[in-house]
């Protein structure tokens, strides 16, 4: 059997009961149709399954028995009808029955073939079916494309019989005329609303008609006045109408299809193009760009009008050349290689314009076909531009070399040197300030300069010459007629134009010519590239300078540091020796030992001079050996002018208590003996210190260095700190001795100076007042209890209160009528008292009257007494030492001490308020009460204080201390 060729891609909706035989079934029917042309089969037997594959797939034909489980075939095509009308259906019952026949067709069934028929009728029936099915799909798509057409908004659309009566009319044609399609079916388009607005419309449209029934595509423009459609904004609208006819399969015409669109846009982009084809023609007029265009021999068929901005010749004189060759010369390009490429780019030439200037030009080829002529050649001057690259050439080779240059002077020569290749200019030179004498120095001029100008002058910034001005203002100054300038102008120079360009806080650069008007815009752009230039390769000198510089100040730190570094780890060393040593032996041993271990300094020795000796005697050495014969070769004397300008460095710093420093023993060496003697034992500088602390001097620390300037001013403050620190250690083991020292010098002053706080005091109250040497110490000052005879009390409080050092004054206990009484002070930093405790000194006593004021103090037999009284001296305007006498102490002291150490600072308060406020006294003078209002504390706090020192003063008494209390033995 022979079928018809169709797609092999048809997929196919078998639809049977699964009780159909399988030599009868129709799927079986349908495997030889399905392996010929590669169709899909799906086989369903089921009414409901049916429906699932036609709502989730495309089906392009289905097939389907009568009898099925669960309905009738005529079901399964009732529920393609509902889904696509063109999608055929072939209704196979097992048996014909004209009854079904009925009902199929009426269903529009595709095809109706009874099973009992032979196979080929099954099928040829399947072909016609598919067949169909292709053929109402394909018109169901010509029918959506010409309705999609038809009905596009923005075109106004007609079906006109041939007479060109309407027959249809889509919604925006009607729209357009607010009509309905009855109100324009059956009548002549032309004679219709949409024309009435428009210049000649309906004869325009008449004739369009008439064209398309002859058989031809009639297209014509019509011109409508604004609001034709209602729609439309201000100003006139362009309509094209289309009219084209519509033929049969006969070939003759049916139909018209006439259509209308607004092309008012595009009308209005072709006179936009338009009007751009005139502004590219006067823009080609007026540009500087030449355009050319000849023909095969090389004869001008087209010369841009504006030809002479290059070769100064017009359009005319031009075409008289005859041919381009007389204008850019022969061979300026291979003709072949033209061809090939189509289009030569920067091709460069050299032509000489109307006045005999040469020109650097850039020229494009280009192959062409415009009115008779074949090649167009665009022309650009490069002349500017050339020059240009030439001397930024020369700039950028100048630049190679300044980066090299290490001096002022050698980049000075350089810009000189090359200025005549990068400015083409004959004189030109360099001035240099001179900022240490304020001066604008010429450092380097060209040969071109010396004959023009001649010498050049040393100028100052801001004295009106061209150099000094153009050095302050910091702007360049060009002059093209040097002059036309009054302070410009110089008789006796040939320069006739110049320019003067500042080097930043350098100078300036000067350059000139014989010619006047030199100076155009490449020049002074040149110009100020080589100067801007300059500038940077002075900047980097100076950097590089100024870094050298810093290198070197930063290895002389980084050696000060080390050697600062040095001296800090022996100056931790010797703190370190100072707070473990226990005798001032063994602080200067352990100094001196310090100093002079790994070679830090060669010797070191510390020196002090006994009382009633004129000479420094060595307490401690440490170092070379030959340090003992330096020191017994040398004049130690502390006697004698020698002593304080000329003698050995230990022994001026003992008379002038000021540090000497000798950087260099060698100078002076004959001046002053020890120096021989020192360089003898190879010290090549010497320091030496004080060893005072808060004005007292406990010696000399000199030491000796193997080098010269081993001391710098670093090296000098540490030491002046370490001497300070050596006598603050040998302060604290005195004052420890002291403490220890059961013996001490008793040592009374008479004092003249008014500055004195207890002589202000006794002189403003009129009064007596003396103090027993109770001090209690804290933080920020002291206090202490004071009797007062011949006035109140409260006077003495009165006439405290004016004065700074005195922070509180108060009345503790008053005399007997209304004279005399206990005031307690506190007294501000730095108190008298303290200031000799510091030393081992003990303030014993003060009586001040108006007269006079006697000082009384102990010194243990530990601590120096003339430098004891040396500290008091030098703490009054007029100190008078009376007497002095041994004073013997041992348990009173010791009973003391203890009892201080185990009551606290509150506890010792209170006792003292009430001793001095009489609250000790029989009868009482004052109730503890009253003493505790003082305090502000409670009573019951009072009493518990008081009974507490009591019993630990009966415990020291009566359970720790074992030895009778000791007499005192006063000697005179």
């Amino acid at each position: 059997m022979g079928f018809a060729q169709t797609d092999a891609d048809d997929r196919l909706l078998v639809v049977e009961s699964d009780e159909a035989a399988d030599g009868n079934a129709i799927s079986s029917v349908l495997e030889e149709y399905a392996d010929d042309r590669g169709a899909a089969v799906t086989a369903v037997s089921s009414v409901e399954a049916a429906i699932g594959v036609l709502d989730e797939r495309t089906v392009d034909c289905v097939v389907a028995a009568q009898s099925l489980p669960d309905g009738t075939g005529l079901e399964v095509l009732e529920a393609v009808r509902e889904r696509d009308s063109a999608r055929p259906v072939v209704l196979v019952p097992e048996e014909g029955d004209e009854a079904l026949a009925t009902d199929a067709v009426a269903a529009d069934v595709t095809e109706y073939v009874p099973r009992d028929r032979p196979t080929d009728e099954l099928l040829d029936a399947l072909e016609r079916a598919i067949e169909t099915g292709r053929e109402r799909r394909t018109q169901r798509e010509r029918a959506r494309g010409f309705a999609a057409l038809f009905d596009d908004p923005e075109t106004y659309s007609w079906v006109l019989d041939p007479d060109g009566c309407v027959r249809r009319t889509n919604d925006a044609a009607l729209e357009a005329v607010d009509a309905a399609g009855a109100d324009v079916r059956g009548r002549p388009l032309a004679a219709l609303p949409w024309w009435a607005d428009a210049r000649d419309g309906r004869r325009t449209v008449r004739d369009a008609i008439d064209a398309a029934a002859a058989g031809d595509v009639a297209h014509r423009e019509l011109t409508r006045a604004s609001g034709g459609d209602g729609n439309a904004t201000d100003g006139e609208r362009t309509l094209e109408v289309t009219v084209r006819p519509v033929r049969d399969e006969s070939g003759g015409i049916t139909s018209l299809l006439a259509r209308a669109v607004d092309v008012t846009e595009r009308v209005r982009l072709e006179a936009e193009l338009r009007e751009s084809e005139e502004l590219h023609r006067v823009t080609l007029n007026h540009m500087t760009d030449t355009v050319l265009i000849t023909d095969d021999d090389g004869e001008f068929t087209y010369v841009c009008p504006n030809v002479h901005f290059i070769f100064g010749y017009d359009d005319e004189e031009i075409h008289e050349m005859g041919t381009i060759d007389e204008l850019l010369g022969r061979d300026l390009f291979d003709p072949d290689e033209l061809d090939a490429e189509g289009v030569l780019t920067n091709v460069e030439c050299t032509a000489t314009d109307k006045a005999g200037r040469e020109h650097v030009l850039l020229v494009n080829v280009r192959r062409v076909s415009i009115q008779g002529g074949t090649t167009l050649y665009s022309c650009r001057d490069v002349t500017t531009r050339k020059r240009r690259e030439e001397a930024l050439t020369a700039l950028h080779r100048t630049t190679r070399e300044l980066v090299y240059a290490e001096t002022d002077r050698e980049i000075a020569d350089l810009v000189v040197g090359d200025a005549t290749d990068v400015l083409d200019l004959e004189a030109s030179a360099v001035y240099l300030f001179d900022a240490d004498e304020n001066e604008l120095r010429p450092a380097a001029h060209s040969s071109g300069m010396a004959e023009l100008h001649g010498p050049l002058s040393v100028h100052r910034p801001g004295d009106g010459s061209p150099p000094g001005e153009v050095f302050v203002d910091g702007e360049s100054r060009f002059l093209p007629d040097v002059s036309a300038s009054s302070v410009w102008s110089n008789p006796t120079s040939d320069v006739s134009s110049a320019a003067v360009v500042p080097l930043g806080d350098h100078g300036v650069f000067l350059t000139g010519s014989e010619t006047r008007d030199e100076f155009d815009a490449v020049s002074r752009e040149l110009i100020d590239l080589l100067a801007a230039t300059a500038e940077a390769a002075l900047d980097r000198v100076e950097r590089d300078r100024t870094l050298r510089e810093r290198d070197r100040e930063l290895k002389r730190r980084n050696r000060q540091l080390t050697r600062l570094n040095r001296i800090n780890e022996l100056i931790r060393e010797i703190d370190g020796a100072l707070v473990q040593a226990e005798t001032r032996e063994e602080i200067d041993r352990a100094v001196c030992d310090r100093l002079t271990t790994a070679d830090r300094f060669s010797f070191a020795w510390i020196g002090s001079s006994e009382p009633g000796e004129d000479r420094l005697e060595s307490r401690a050495h440490g170092g070379t050996k030959r340090g003992n014969e330096y020191l017994d070769a040398v004049s130690l004397s502390l006697d004698g002018r020698e002593a304080t300008e000329a003698g050995e460095p230990a022994v001026r710093t003992a008379s002038s208590r000021e540090v000497t420093l000798v950087s260099n023993v060698a100078e002076g060496l004959r001046e002053q003996p020890w120096r021989g003697e020192a360089l003898a034992c190879d010290y090549q500088s010497i320091i030496s210190v004080p060893l005072s602390y808060d004005e007292f001097t406990y010696g000399v620390l000199t030491v000796y260095a193997d080098r010269p300037a081993a001391f710098d001013d670093v090296t000098r403050a540490v030491f002046e700190e370490l001497g300070e620190t050596i006598a603050s250690a040998i302060a604290a083991i005195e004052r420890k001795s002291a403490l220890l020292s059961n013996s001490s010098s008793r040592l009374e002053f008479d004092v003249d100076d008014e500055s004195f706080v207890f002589s202000r005091l006794a002189k403003r109250a009129g009064c007596r007042i003396a103090f027993d040497g109770g001090v209690r110490q804290y933080e920020s000052g002291a206090t202490v209890f004071a009797t007062v005879d011949g006035a109140p009390a409260s006077a003495v409080v009165n006439a405290a209160v004016e004065l700074v050092a005195v922070e509180d004054a108060r009345v503790i206990g008053d005399g007997t009528d209304g004279a005399g009484g206990t005031v307690r002070f506190q007294f501000s930093r730095p108190f008298f008292a303290l200031r000799l405790a510091d030393h081992g000194v003990v303030l014993r006593g003060v009586e001040a009257t108006p007269e006079r004021t006697r000082i009384t103090v102990d010194v243990p037999s530990a601590v120096d007494d003339r430098g004891s009284a040396d500290v008091v001296a030098s703490s009054f305007a007029d100190v008078e030492l009376l007497s002095k006498r041994t004073v013997d102490r041992s348990m009173p002291r010791d009973l003391q001490s203890q009892l201080i150490e185990r009551v606290t600072d509150r506890q010792l308060e209170v006792v003292q308020l009430a001793y001095y406020g009489g609250y000790f006294e029989s009868p009482r003078e004052r109730s503890g009460e009253e003493v505790a209002e003082t305090l502000g504390i409670s009573s019951a706090a009072f009493y518990r204080h008081v009974r507490t020192v009591q019993r630990k003063l009966f415990e020291l008494l009566f359970e720790e201390v074992s030895v009778p209390a000791n007499t005192a033995r006063a000697v005179e």
